[in-house]
């Protein structure tokens, strides 16, 4: 069955990010000069997805406003002949024209696999991507979100997105057991979440790109609280091994975590160090920081 429908689980309270996040929705602070949720939903376009499904919590709306039309700026900009913004929020407006965006409410925040389990109405049984805006995945080639439905379509499997991870980092991911691979795809046999780096079945880390099989949606449905007292995504998705197809893309992509501090300062310089003209503004201010 083809993934027509993509979830955007952005009910969390970005308490890392506070006190900006009072206020602010994470999913909106900019990368560069687009929120971090843009890109998502950008690569979700871009790889064929005709329904957008964001579920969201109290104090959210900015995320609503950012994808509808804005007509009192639009005509703001007009009056003062700003044609290159003008364009700017074009380009933001025709998303809304190329995906049908709904929204739905997590009412209280009890974790991914609850907010994911949120949206199962709207899912309708089918299988579905899910797309963590903290992690910003881009590729010149093919969007990420692409090379998982690809694999889908190939396996009928839940598929999850990995990347080898350095030892010392396996404690801050679900990390995936396999028993054999091929061109890239990994067979799963087990998924640990945040093991001691002593306990970790690889070091092949999950990160914010999935494509599930209905049979996840079955599982969330009375999976109980795990880690942090929260209902785990990653719990769901291990009770449906064995019994369904589970397998593991090592994608091709630059990747950002934007989902803490120094990830989202790191991601943001980055970003902008490969734009040509922030490059020779930066570089001058590094060297300047760097002593060079």
């Amino acid at each position: 069955m083809t993934v027509r429908k993509a979830i955007f689980p952005a009910a969390g309270l970005g308490t890392r990010f506070l006190p900006v996040t009072k206020a602010q929705p994470k999913e909106m602070l900019p990368l560069v000069d687009k929120p971090t949720i843009q890109y998502g939903v950008e690569e979700a376009i871009a790889s064929g997805i005709q329904e957008v499904i964001m579920v969201t919590g109290g104090g959210k709306r900015a995320i609503v406003d950012h994808f509808d039309r804005s007509v009192e700026l639009e005509h703001y900009l007009q009056e003062r002949g700003r044609a290159d913004l003008l364009d700017i929020l074009a380009r933001v407006d025709r998303l809304s024209d190329e995906v049908v965006i709904t929204y739905t409410q997590q009412k209280e925040p009890l974790g991914l696999g609850h907010a994911v389990w949120t949206a199962r109405l709207l899912v309708e049984g089918e299988p579905c991507a899910v797309l963590l805006a903290d992690d910003v995945i881009l590729c010149e080639t093919k969007p990420v979100l692409k090379q998982l439905i690809d694999a889908h379509a190939e396996t009928g499997a839940t598929v999850l997105a990995v990347r080898k991870v350095p030892p010392s980092q396996v404690s801050r991911y679900g990390i995936i057991a396999t028993n054999g691979s091929r061109n890239g795809l990994h067979e799963v046999t087990d998924v640990v979440e945040k093991p001691i780096e002593a306990d970790a079945p690889s070091d092949l880390a999950m990160l914010g790109r999935y494509v599930l099989a209905p049979a996840v949606f079955e599982e969330l449905g009375h999976t109980d609280p795990g880690a942090g007292k929260e209902i785990q995504l990653t719990d769901a998705i291990k009770r449906t091994i064995g019994r369904h197809h589970v397998v593991a893309l090592e994608f091709e992509g630059d990747y950002y975590d934007t989902g803490t501090v120094p990830g989202y300062l790191r991601a943001n310089l980055m970003m902008a160090m490969k734009r040509e003209e922030l490059r020779g503004e930066l570089a001058p201010l590094l060297r300047e920081l760097l002593g060079d």
